[in-house]
C-alpha cells in the first residue's frame, strides 16, 4: 500500500456520513464556498490516486498470453480492489476540509487588502 493512500484513508470510514452543514459554514462563513472547495479538493485527490493506480496497473502491461499472466491478474485484481475499498475523494477531501488540514484563500481578501 503507498504512503498517500496509508495517509489519505487512516482512520476514515468509506462509508458516508452525515455532516453538520453549520460546522461546515463555520470554516468560510459560506457553505457553498466551503463546498467549492471541498469539491476542488476532492478533484486533487481523484486526479492524484487515478495517476497513481494507473502507474501501478501498467506494471501488468504485457502482450502475450502465458501461465504467468495468471498470478499476474490476481496480482492486479488485488491493488483494483484496494483502491475500490478506500474512501471516495469527496469524503477524503471532506474530512481534511473539517480537520483543517486543506488551506484555502478567499479572493475577496486579496482584492480589500
Amino acid at each position: 500500500m503507498s504512503k498517500l493512500r496509508r495517509h489519505l484513508s487512516a482512520g476514515i470510514n468509506s462509508n458516508v456520513e452525515t455532516r453538520n452543514l453549520d460546522e461546515i459554514k463555520s470554516k468560510t462563513g459560506n457553505l457553498y464556498e466551503s463546498i467549492a472547495i471541498i469539491g476542488k479538493r476532492a478533484n486533487q485527490i481523484n486526479i492524484t490516486l487515478k495517476e497513481e493506480l494507473h502507474s501501478k496497473l501498467e506494471e501488468f502491461a504485457s502482450h502475450t498470453d502465458s501461465l504467468e499472466e495468471i498470478h499476474e491478474n490476481k496480482e492486479q485484481i488485488e491493488i483494483s480492489r484496494a483502491y475500490e475499498r478506500m474512501p471516495n475523494p469527496a469524503i477524503l477531501a471532506t474530512q481534511e476540509f473539517l480537520d483543517d488540514k486543506v488551506y484555502f484563500r478567499s479572493s475577496e481578501d486579496e482584492l480589500f487588502s
